[in-house]
């Protein structure tokens, strides 16, 4: 895919550029007959003081016969003849100006509309597609067009649109300066019409290509450190880079969004206290970038509308504002402005789920040119899957399967065995609605997860060893048929961010299930130590040795003959262990391979640490007459010291 992207823009640069180059070409064409009227109005100057003088000599004569009669009559021929030669040249001259003049113009006209279709092209095409893409960024999408390919496209642009509105200015110049001479009515309103598209051209280019290269983070956590990098595509050029310009940034609201959006202009709106929100344009030549890098800004305070039925703090969403001003010259001044993708203001690592829950539905199903910050209560489902699996493989390393997707819909959707490419979801039913039987959302159990996955399977999932989406019904059918000690991985139904192990457990292919391994389970031993640790799981499904499938995420154990280390100290060794299950496929051996181990747990004293750890299991009841051990709850009990030890902030995207 990529690779087709590639290609796709290295096309789209080769014809952009080709564009460029037949506007220049024009663009020199139109220079040429530029040169040739001023040759034309240099020497029609000329003529015209000559023939002013011999106006002026001729007048001189007739005042000298009027008083004397000592003029000759042939003088006074002579002069008449060369004043009424250069009257005829002038006359001819003046023709010839008006009509260079008028294909002067009509090739400004013929400038300006090439220039038109190119800018239309780039503005509205490119950078409302890179900003697009940047809004998918935010749930994933790699394959983003080259900012840096868009701006030579606007360097090169904004060269033209400067040199055709200093070629119309000529033009003006030149019906000014002919003035005197003769008039050019239909030339002059044109010139003005064509002054006014060029600067309308340029105008829209500087505020267009002030853009946000580096989004705010869109679930902003207050009084937590955050970066941004602004950047002016042709700041490099009109000498602009010289003036060094300051942007300052706020934070607004949706109503305040709408009131900016609608008079084209901000003034001052802000709806939080920001710190560190004022930075000064630099350039920086080697890379041709004129930007600016916030990268201390906090927010401090926010001001929260009124909420509304159902809405939550995390519903409510918020737009970091740009603005800079700055002059071209002495002619013309520009205020700059651009907003942030929206971002959702949150107090507490808890309300991270549901604040990336708006952030993704934003960031998937906002349609262009959309009143701020309107998104659809309902969506086809496999837009929704398309969405969440461009987050979670973005997340987790690796896409989710068509099982897995098709697992999510039934979750999702609360249905089993229908076509899912013709349902629709709504916001309630991804992020408010709890599951049936079940306390959390759909979203809260997906986002859980992605979490796990992230910060303690990665490398797994990523090779593929953990099936993860799917039923535990469905994971016992396809177990049974399958020698004892096969296992499969699956995430929990029932708990959040857990992940079972289920495994056939006897001769009479019996599937048990271990109670689910949690984020903090996980931080103390890893997966793979703890699978290590049961030894009558030998087979990963279908058929993958246990060590080849998970060997290399092994640590390195302690030595157990010598448990005494050189500090003098004994270091205890955590295991993870089912009480009084050895199991087949243990050869045996079940805990008995840890020498003094009970078989019914676990306890160590560690003199150096103040906290001891304690594996225990217990028995719920068997589901449909299965063995004893066909439910697990497995847990783990540190002291304070290890549970600060485990502490996250709760955010990983």
């Amino acid at each position: 895919m990529e690779v087709n992207v590639k290609s796709s823009q290295e096309t789209e640069n080769n014809r952009i550029m080709q564009q460029m180059e037949l506007i220049s070409n024009h663009a020199e064409r139109t220079n040429e007959i530029r040169m040739t009227i001023q040759s034309e109005i240099d020497s029609f100057n000329v003529l015209y003081s000559e023939r002013a003088k011999y106006t002026q000599q001729l007048e001189y004569v007739k005042s000298q016969r009027i008083s004397s009669t000592t003029v000759l009559p042939e003088i006074e021929c002579e002069l008449i003849r060369k004043k009424e030669l250069h009257e005829g040249q002038l006359k001819a001259k003046s023709l010839t100006l008006k009509n260079s003049i008028s294909v002067y113009i009509n090739k400004l006209n013929e400038l300006t509309n090439l220039i038109s279709p190119v800018q239309a092209y780039i503005i509205d095409r490119s950078l409302v597609q890179w900003k697009r893409q940047q809004q998918f960024a935010g749930n994933g999408y790699k394959c983003m067009m080259d900012i840096d390919v868009i701006q030579t496209w606007c360097e090169k642009l904004c060269d033209l649109i400067w040199i055709t509105r200093s070629q119309v200015k000529e033009a003006d110049r030149f019906r000014v300066n002919l003035r005197q001479y003769f008039e050019l009515p239909q030339s002059c309103e044109m010139i003005n019409t064509l002054l006014n598209m060029t600067t309308q051209y340029l105008s829209s280019l500087v505020t267009s290509t002030f853009v946000i290269i580096t989004q705010p983070p869109q679930v902003l956590k207050t009084n937590t450190r955050f970066l941004a990098e602004v950047r002016l595509l042709i700041g490099g050029k009109l000498n602009i880079h010289k003036t060094s310009p300051m942007v300052k940034v706020s934070i607004v609201n949706e109503s305040q969004v709408n009131q900016i959006i609608g008079r084209n202009k901000p003034y001052g709106e802000s709806c939080g206290e920001l710190s560190n929100c004022i930075g000064k344009m630099e350039y920086h030549p080697v890379r041709r970038h004129f930007s600016t890098n916030l990268r201390s800004m906090q927010l401090k305070k926010i001001k929260r509308t009124e909420k509304k039925g159902t809405d939550s703090v995390t519903d409510e969403k918020f737009s970091i504002l740009f603005s800079s001003t700055f002059f071209i010259g002495n002619e013309l001044q520009f205020e700059v402005w651009n907003l942030s993708l929206p971002v959702v203001v949150i107090v507490h690592g808890n309300q991270d789920p549901h604040a990336w829950a708006t952030v993704i539905w934003d960031n998937a199903f906002a349609k262009l040119g959309r009143i701020p910050f309107n998104v659809p209560d309902k969506v086809p489902w496999r837009s929704v899957a398309e969405a969440i699996n461009m987050k979670f493989s973005a997340a987790t390393g690796r896409g989710l399967s068509e099982d897995s997707l098709i697992f999510l819909a039934e979750k999702a959707l609360r249905t089993q065995n229908v076509d899912f490419n013709h349902m629709v979801i709504s916001w309630s039913q991804f992020c408010k609605e709890p599951l049936p039987q079940r306390s959390f959302t759909f979203w809260e159990w997906f986002y859980s997860v992605m979490k796990l996955i992230r910060e303690h399977l990665k490398g797994p999932w990523m090779d593929g060893a953990i099936m993860g989406f799917i039923r535990k019904s469905d994971a016992e059918n396809m177990l049974t048929r399958y020698a004892t000690g096969t296992f499969l991985l699956r995430f929990s139904d029932s708990e959040l961010g857990g992940l079972t192990v289920a495994w056939t457990a006897s001769n009479d292919y019996e599937v048990f299930s271990l109670h689910p391994f949690s984020a903090k389970d996980l931080s103390i031993r890893n997966l793979a130590d703890r699978l290590l640790d049961l030894t009558y799981l030998t087979k990963l499904y279908p058929d993958i040795d246990k060590d080849l499938a998970f060997g290399k995420y092994y640590t390195q154990s302690p030595n157990i003959s010598t448990p005494v280390s050189n500090n003098g100290y004994v270091k205890p060794l955590l295991v993870t262990h089912v009480p009084g299950w050895s199991g087949p496929g243990a050869n045996g051996q079940g805990m008995n391979s840890y020498p003094n181990t009970p078989q019914d747990n676990m306890f160590y004293e560690n003199s150096l640490g103040n906290y001891s750890t304690k594996e225990t299991s217990e028995y719920s009841e068997p589901e449909n007459n299965m063995a004893a051990f066909g439910n697990y709850s497995l847990e783990m009990e540190f002291s304070s010291s290890l549970d600060d030890m485990s502490q996250t902030d709760g955010s990983f995207f």
